[in-house]
């Protein structure tokens, strides 16, 4: 745990690392628009249950202030609210049982990022950037896909290793973690589209940690995801109007 703290702590010194820095140009631009893509999920248990890569869809509002160019880096804050879609599928083995079993986990997630981008700094082109950052989200609902009915007992499903209690409803609705990628953007004359992926590392549980002799030690998502944005300048004409 002190080793996640760790890199939580130098992430977070990240932004205002970069707010003391001595600031080569000032700028003043935010861009707001909407993204949409695809979740890659599993969960993180221990002990291990054996998952398939679980898709989901995400998709929100994106706001972006760009603060300054500092030497090549064009350095700024990104802030998202979006719907993602989260859980596992297992792999349970055919020798021990003939169930199938998914779920899908419904959240609102709020990622806040520190945006670095560089190469070309010009009004229309092509400019690579990377974010990173803690992410918040939480629960809103989630459904199951199960070959059994709701009245089994599900202390008695076979399951290797003897791992049958992760069929609770989640405990835990609350969710943080840490999260970073990269992309490309290309600006145009109708506004910005980037092309982006990130790893989302979840550092909380939805199950309740150490609850008696039916337990987990650790329940927590992991997520790539790809995705789509297009952003649009708010305050261009603004500028302009100044400069005038």
């Amino acid at each position: 745990m002190k080793k996640y703290i760790a890199i939580l702590y130098i992430l977070l010194l990240a932004v205002p690392f970069t707010a003391k820095a001595q600031l080569q140009e000032t700028r003043n631009e935010f861009d707001f628009g909407v993204n949409a893509g695809v979740n890659l999920n599993s969960v993180s248990f221990t002990p291990t249950i054996k998952q398939s890569t679980k898709q989901g869809l995400v998709g929100g509002f994106t706001g972006r202030y760009i603060c300054e160019k500092y030497f090549s880096l064009i350095c700024g804050v990104q802030v998202e609210a979006n719907f993602s879609q989260r859980g596992w599928t297992e792999k349970i083995d055919p020798t021990v049982s003939t169930d199938t079993y998914s779920r899908t986990m419904n959240y609102v997630e709020i990622p806040f990022l520190a945006h670095i981008g560089f190469g070309q700094d010009k009004p229309r082109g092509v400019q690579g950037f990377i974010h990173v950052g803690p992410q918040v989200a939480y629960l809103i609902s989630e459904s199951e896909k199960k070959s059994w009915s709701d009245n089994v007992d599900i202390s008695t499903l076979k399951r290797t290793n003897d791992v049958n209690y992760q069929y609770i409803p989640a405990q835990n609705k609350f969710d943080y973690g840490l999260v970073g990628g990269g992309g490309f953007e290309m600006k145009t004359g109708v506004g910005s589209f980037l092309m982006e992926g990130r790893y989302y590392f979840g550092l909380s549980d939805f199950f309740n940690i150490g609850n008696g002799d039916r337990q987990f030690t650790r329940a927590a998502h992991t997520t790539i995801s790809v995705r789509l944005a297009y952003l649009f300048n708010v305050n261009k004409k603004q500028q302009k109007a100044k400069k005038k």
